[in-house]
């Protein structure tokens, strides 16, 4: 892909190096001029840069990233490793919902259900999808797909990719919250093995609907929060500029949750982040999920259930009077 038609302003050392690199080599094409050790050299210093760049990042450019207008979402990752992918439609109910996707497929030999936030690609289709934001009726078509993957005993993958549930009147006329803690029940139920990857934006409760499993796993470059930072900046500071601060404060990188148990494991990202190569990034999805599936396969249901209860048990413990208490 080309990763120069949109960046971050924290990538612009990268996207100048790389413009110079293309430039020389464009040049050199023409002219039938020996540019190589000129433009090794500048390679050589892109790499250093990037590295430089981010092994420095902040929350809030984490934040950033996972927002990229140019990153990976859910239809990518499914056509980057998803075979025979066939999409399934509607909540039985209302209507269907195209924020989120359902759908049958196969992991090179696992057959699997996958579920996930679709963000769309473009004006027209992050309208289509509604930026990846959920309405009731979305969650219902989840619930519905995967009774049916625990009928035919087929694991469930999750993709989390949402700034949160739709706030609107009509999603709060027709139950939002009631159809989020459903599913929260459903999945931690669900008698079949269950995979959660956050793939970009983790927020709040829109993405914890989709979130309960028996493996999270996180890109490097994701978020995961209770809020937004921009919420969060809102309500503490009473200024939505202190989005970098709150960022800080709401530990929601990938690397905070695995030290505080939450995240089971990091998938890396390409140098640079997911949108500067997608088949590494999706090689790197897929082998986490396969390793994981792997595992919980080898499980029987019983041990499944309980592994995941005592997972679910353990999440959000915290001091009172110097005991802790889970």
């Amino acid at each position: 892909m080309a990763p120069n038609d949109k960046y971050l302003d924290f990538e612009k050392p990268i996207v100048d190096l790389t413009r110079r690199i293309e430039d020389l080599e464009e040049f050199a094409s023409k002219k039938d001029i020996d540019y190589s050790d000129e433009v090794a050299r500048l390679r050589s210093q892109l790499a250093e840069t990037t590295r430089n760049i981010f092994g420095n990042l902040t929350a809030w450019q984490k934040v950033q990233l996972a927002r990229h207008p140019q990153r990976p979402v859910m239809s990518d990752y499914i056509n980057l490793f998803v075979q025979d992918f066939m999409e399934l439609f509607g909540d039985r109910l209302y209507r269907d919902d195209p924020a989120i996707v359902c759908g049958l497929g196969r992991i090179d030999d696992e057959k699997v259900m996958i579920i996930g936030h679709q963000k769309g690609r473009g004006p027209r289709e992050q309208a289509l999808h509604n930026y990846g934001s959920p309405h009731p009726e979305g969650y219902r078509k989840a619930q519905h797909k995967m009774k049916q993957a625990e009928k035919f005993g087929l694991p469930v993958i999750s993709f989390i990719d949402t700034p949160g549930a739709f706030p609107g009147v009509g999603a709060e006329e027709r139950g939002i919250a009631m159809s989020i803690a459903v599913m929260l029940e459903e999945m931690s139920g669900m008698r079949a093995p269950i995979i959660c990857v956050v793939i970009g934006e983790g927020g709040s409760g829109g993405a914890l609907g989709i979130g309960v499993g028996d493996r999270l796993l996180m890109m490097e470059y994701a978020y995961y929060s209770v809020i937004l930072p921009e919420g969060c900046s809102a309500i503490l500071w009473k200024d939505p500029g202190k989005k970098a601060e709150a960022s800080e404060a709401l530990k929601l990188t990938a690397q905070n949750l695995l030290d505080q148990g939450i995240v089971d494991e990091i998938i890396p990202e390409p140098l640079g982040g997911a949108h500067r190569n997608y088949k590494e990034s999706g090689q790197n999805v897929k082998d986490a999920i396969l390793r994981n599936l792997a595992e919980l396969k080898s499980m029987s249901i019983e041990e499944l259930m309980k592994k995941r209860y005592a997972k679910l048990r353990k999440i959000g413990a915290f001091l009172e009077g110097g005991n802790p208490i889970e």
